[in-house]
Parts: structure tokens; C-alpha cells; sequence
């Protein structure tokens, strides 16, 4: 076929194809040659050459067939594509006649031109549903450029905000696929956002409409099906839902805040929040108060349950206050005293229980109030907790720890009040930081602030007078038990044995015990209180504890062995007020120790220890009242020389 290709190269005449075809095959020549002329030969080459041709004839003849119907198609669709350019054309040219005949037909007289006017508005109406036509399936094909072109014919119309509409209608089909409709709505506007520009001559329009869209139908939509349910039945999850639906849809108007909105977008998007959530929002702190009461009390009344422990009612005023201010100044116990088992009534668990119901009631409070209410809703939430935290637990647990402190002649107390005095400064300071951290900055820059700081104060100062009186009452208890150590240990004969000479000089068994209750009660004291209290309390105990010795020492008379015993007594109490760690009780046990030196100095050098630094600037009575402790007092000699 390759030779035979070669034959018809042009310019082609038949005669000279079959003149060079028959030269070509062996023994086609007629004038001789290398072989002799072999017809047969001849004949069977052109048989083969003409079935050659056939197969070529029947192969070019189908690729011209292929070629023809090829070129028909793209004939046809360029003429389909000049006709749809000319109509194209047709309707920009069609828009701008009628739109231009329609304002004229404004001006036309109705009666005189009624068929006319009626005529120009069908074609106007019939034009516009074919352009809105024509931009939606441009739309659904994804043809931006024709939706520029039709969107920017329609401009003109009183159509152009339907065609808007049927934009951001089909530009949310299949946009609402995952379980998040917050993250769907951010992806949908950004991708909005990309494209709008490319479409219409007024994209910050658009895209606000869109939003406006999908603000007022889908999200009310979803929130109101989120809180509709639960508003009723389901305090605690329709509050819950309101902050997360609120913070999930301001989070998304932040978001939507890098967009061109036009002038004024924060005031734009805040309307369209408010629309939304407005009616869940006018009434929310009521919601919010009720809950928190219901809930506070629920959680107190099941510790109590938890404690089988019914709350006695604590009366407030007339009689109940006489009593209480009595009771303060005289420390006498109005009532009768109550024996709770040393059970505090205070809990950790329920405190932190209370502070976190209300930490999430003031983050509630900040996200959902309106700026001018915040302030007085942050307040209304603290007086909750004020009520429920501090007078229905800690005050009650006062007020029942100091009916619980016995009286201070009562044997083998349980002072138990220190305990309480420990938990209530733990819970105080926990109630502090929560007033610091989650309700100062709703209020800081309001008149509440003043308000709140003054009902702290208060509170504070009602707890403090209440612990005060529950402490002193208590360290008269911790005197009154080392009287009954004393006046149960210590013997007449301690102090003025019998046998002077077979005494071994060493404290009394009445002072091992008062030293080791004393050590006990410190301890406590240091492990309930901190700061400033612990020395004020072991101050006052201090002082109190040397009274009490030195009254006791007072009933007593002291032989020169006895004194000598009294003497180590008071050493191992000094040793004992070493631990106070105060120095003014470590001064007071001192000058008693100087004291006690007088029940055993010889008379004539009585004068010159008093005279001594320790015992110089004391009352000559106190001096005297020493003095005559000792059992030779009576004596001339001593009279004499202390004279």
C-alpha cells in the first residue's frame, strides 16, 4: 500500500498511474529489459492492485464519513452558540425597550391608553420572569459570568431584589450538612462572601440580605426548637442551652464582623441577635434567680438529710436579739445548750457545690444581661448567695456551734467551736475569691459596687462578732477545764509536805496535766485560725492561763520545800507559755516565776529581791500578798524584814 500510495501523488493522470504501475512490475514492459514480457504476470498485478484499492477507497471513504459528521457537530453548536449570543444580545436589547416603554406608560393617561399601558406591562412582567429564569438555571450550572450579565440587566427592574432572593434561596441548598449549623453558616458566608463581588454590582447587600436570611429563618428557627422544649420543664437545661445558642451565635456575628455589611454592621448584626433571642432574654434573670434558690436549697437540704439532722429555726428580732446582745456582753448561755456530737454543720463539698452553681449563674449573667442591667442582675445573684452560703450554712453553723459550747464550769468538754471557727475561715476565704473573681468585674464601674461592698462588710463583720463571742466563750471552757485539773490534782499537801526532807523537787502531777491540756489547746489554735488570730486568740488564752495560775497559787500555803515546788510548777508553766510564742504572755509567766521566789528566799534578803529587776515596778501589794503565802509569815524576823 505504500507504493501504491506513492503512485497518486499529484499532479495525478490515470494513464501516467497505469504507465508507471505496469514499469514497475516485472515483465509489464512492452520494449524489452532485463525479462521478456509476461502478460499474465501483468494481469494478476492489476487484480491485486485493484483490490488494494478498494480496501484504501473503503478506509478513506469511512474517514470522511468520520470527518463530515464531526464537522457537522461543531457546526452546529457554534450556530447554536451565535444564536444564543444573537438572543442574548435579543434580551439586553428586549430589557432596555421595555423597561425604557414601561416609565414612559407611567406618564400615559389610564383611560385614553389603557390597552397600551396593559400591553407594555404584561411584556414587561413576562420579560422579567425570563431574565430571573434565565439567572436561576445560570446559577444552578454554575455560570457566574451569565449571572453578572442577567443580574446586571435586572438591575433595572422591580424585579432585581427577587432575582437577590432566588440567589441567596438556591446559594443555601445542601449548605446545611453537618451537625453544626453555627460552623454551617460561617462556611456558607464565606463562600458567599467570595463570590458576590463577581455577580452583583452591590455585593455588601447581598451578602447582608443573606445573612439577615439565615439569621431570622434558620438559627430562630433551631433555637427556638433548642428552647422551646426544656423552657417549662427543665430549668437547669434551658439555661445551659439559652448561654451556649447565645455565645455560639455572638461567636458567629464576630466572625461575620470581616465582612463588607455596609456602614453600620455591629449595630446590623446586634439587631438581628436581639430578634432572635429577645424574648428568652427579657425575662432571663428571673429564670436564673428562681433556678438558683431552688437549686441552693436543694443542695443544703441533702447535706442536712445526709446528716439526719433537722435545722432548728434561729429567731431573728425582739426577745431573740435581747438575748444575743446579753449573751455577747456577758457570755452568759441564754437557753438551754445543745450537745451536737462535735458535728460542725459545715461542708467543703456543699461550699464549693454553692460557689460553682453560682460562678456559672454570674458567667450567664455577663453574657446574657443587657449592659445596663448587668449590674443589678450580678447583684440579685450575690444576695442569693449571701442568703444560701452565708446565713443558711455558715451562720446556722455558728449560731448552732455556740449553742453547742458548754458552760465553763462544765467537766470533760468537747470544744468543738474551734473547728467550726477553722471551716467557716476556709469557706470565707473561698467566698471572697469568688466575690473578687466573678462578681467585682460586673459591678466595678456601677453604684452597685458600693452596695455589694457594704453587705460584704456586713456579713463579715456579723461572722466576725459571732466567732468572737464562740472564741471567748470557748477559752472561759478551756480556763474552766484547768480549774478542774487543778482543783482535782493539786493537793493542800503539795505545797507544805509533811516530810520535808524526803520531798524530791520536781512539778506537781496537777501541773503535768494543766501543761499538757495547755499544749493540746495551742495547737488547736494555731491549726484553726491563720495570720494576726492566731496571736490575738493565744494572747487572750495567755493572759487568761496566768490569771488562772496565779489565783491558784494564791490559796495555797508554801513551807520552804513547798515553795520550791511551786517554784518548778511555775517553771514548766513558763515553759509551757514559751510555746504561745507571745511575749507578752512569756513576761507575764516570768515575773510569776520571779514571784515565787519570794515564798522561798531567805528574810533577810527578801528586800533586795524585791528590789530586783523582775520585781521592781509591781504593786507592793502584789509583793506583800506573796509574802504571806509563805507558813513562816507570821514570824517577827520576816514581818520585820519585809517591813
Amino acid at each position: 500500500m505504500a507504493t501504491t500510495a506513492e503512485l497518486f501523488e499529484e499532479p495525478f493522470v490515470a494513464d501516467e498511474y497505469i504507465e508507471r504501475l505496469v514499469w514497475r512490475t516485472p515483465g509489464g514492459g512492452s520494449r524489452g529489459g532485463p525479462e521478456a514480457f509476461d502478460p499474465k504476470r501483468l494481469l494478476e498485478e492489476f487484480v491485486n492492485h485493484i483490490q488494494e484499492l478498494q480496501i484504501m477507497d473503503e478506509r478513506i471513504q469511512r474517514k470522511v464519513e468520520k470527518l463530515e459528521q464531526q464537522c457537522q457537530k461543531e457546526a452546529k453548536e457554534f450556530a447554536k452558540k451565535v444564536q444564543e449570543l444573537q438572543k442574548s444580545n435579543q434580551i439586553k436589547e428586549a430589557a432596555d425597550i421595555i423597561q425604557k416603554l414601561h416609565l414612559i406608560a407611567q406618564e400615559l393617561p389610564f383611560d385614553r391608553f389603557s390597552e397600551v399601558k396593559s400591553k407594555i406591562a404584561s411584556k414587561y412582567h413576562d420579560l422579567e420572569c425570563q431574565l430571573i429564569q434565565e439567572f436561576t438555571s445560570a446559577q444552578r450550572r454554575g455560570e457566574i459570568s451569565r449571572m453578572r450579565e442577567v443580574a446586571a440587566v435586572l438591575l433595572h427592574f422591580k424585579g432585581y431584589s427577587h432575582c437577590v432572593d432566588v440567589y441567596i434561596k438556591q446559594c443555601q441548598e445542601g449548605a446545611y450538612l453537618r451537625n453544626d449549623i453555627f460552623e454551617d453558616a460561617a462556611i456558607l458566608c464565606q463562600r458567599v462572601n467570595k463570590q458576590v463581588g463577581d455577580i452583583f454590582s452591590n455585593p455588601e447587600t447581598v451578602l447582608a440580605k443573606l445573612i439577615q436570611n439565615v439569621f431570622e429563618i434558620k438559627l430562630q428557627s433551631f433555637v427556638k426548637d433548642q428552647l422551646e422544649e426544656c423552657r417549662k420543664s427543665d430549668a437547669e437545661q434551658y439555661l445551659k442551652n439559652l448561654y451556649d445558642l447565645y455565645t455560639r451565635t455572638t461567636n458567629l456575628s464576630s466572625k461575620l464582623m470581616e465582612f463588607n455589611l455596609g456602614t453600620d454592621k455591629q449595630t446590623f448584626l446586634s439587631k438581628l441577635i436581639k430578634s432572635i433571642f429577645i424574648s428568652y432574654l427579657e425575662n432571663y434573670i428571673e429564670v436564673e434567680t428562681g433556678y438558683l434558690k431552688s437549686r441552693s436549697a436543694m443542695i443544703l437540704q441533702r447535706y442536712y438529710d445526709s446528716k439526719n439532722h433537722q435545722k432548728r429555726s434561729i429567731g431573728t428580732g425582739g426577745i431573740q436579739d435581747l438575748k444575743e446582745r446579753i449573751r455577747q456582753r456577758t457570755n452568759l448561755p441564754l437557753g438551754p445548750s445543745i450537745d451536737t456530737h462535735g458535728e460542725t454543720f459545715l461542708s467543703q463539698e456543699v461550699v464549693v457545690n454553692l460557689l460553682q452553681e453560682t460562678k456559672q449563674a454570674f458567667e450567664r449573667c455577663h453574657r446574657l444581661s443587657d449592659p445596663s442591667d448587668l449590674p443589678r442582675n450580678a447583684f440579685r445573684i450575690f444576695t442569693i448567695l449571701v442568703e444560701f452560703l452565708c446565713i443558711e450554712h455558715i451562720d446556722y453553723a455558728l449560731e448552732t456551734g455556740l449553742a453547742g459550747i458548754p458552760s465553763s464550769d462544765s467537766r470533760n468538754a468537747n470544744l468543738y467551736f474551734l473547728d467550726v471557727v477553722q471551716q467557716a475561715n476556709t469557706i470565707f476565704h473561698l467566698f471572697d475569691k469568688q466575690f473578687n473573681d466573678h462578681l467585682m468585674p460586673l459591678i466595678s464601674s456601677s453604684p452597685k459596687l458600693s452596695e455589694c461592698l457594704q453587705k460584704k462588710k456586713e456579713i463579715i463583720e456579723q461572722m466576725e462578732m459571732k466567732l468572737d463571742t464562740g472564741i471567748d466563750r470557748t477559752l472561759n471552757c478551756m480556763i474552766g477545764q484547768m480549774k478542774h485539773i487543778l482543783a482535782a490534782e493539786q493537793k493542800k499537801t503539795d505545797f507544805k509536805p509533811e516530810d520535808e526532807n524526803n520531798v524530791l523537787i520536781q512539778y506537781t502531777n496537777a501541773c503535768v496535766k494543766v501543761c499538757a491540756y495547755v499544749r493540746k489547746q495551742v495547737e488547736k489554735i494555731k491549726n484553726s485560725m491563720d495570720g494576726k488570730n492566731v496571736d490575738t486568740v493565744l494572747m487572750e488564752l495567755g493572759v487568761r492561763f496566768h490569771r488562772l495560775i496565779y489565783e491558784h497559787l494564791q490559796q495555797y500555803s508554801y513551807s520552804c520545800m513547798g515553795g520550791m515546788l511551786a517554784i518548778c510548777d511555775v517553771a514548766e508553766y513558763r515553759k509551757c507559755a514559751k510555746d504561745f510564742k507571745i511575749p507578752l504572755v512569756l513576761h507575764l509567766f516570768d515575773t510569776l516565776h520571779a514571784l515565787c521566789n519570794l515564798l522561798v528566799v531567805a528574810p533577810d534578803n527578801l528586800k533586795q529581791v524585791c528590789s530586783g529587776e523582775q520585781l521592781a515596778n509591781l504593786d507592793k501589794n502584789i509583793l506583800h500578798s506573796f509574802v504571806q503565802l509563805r507558813a513562816d509569815y507570821r514570824s517577827a524576823r520576816l514581818a520585820r524584814h519585809f517591813s
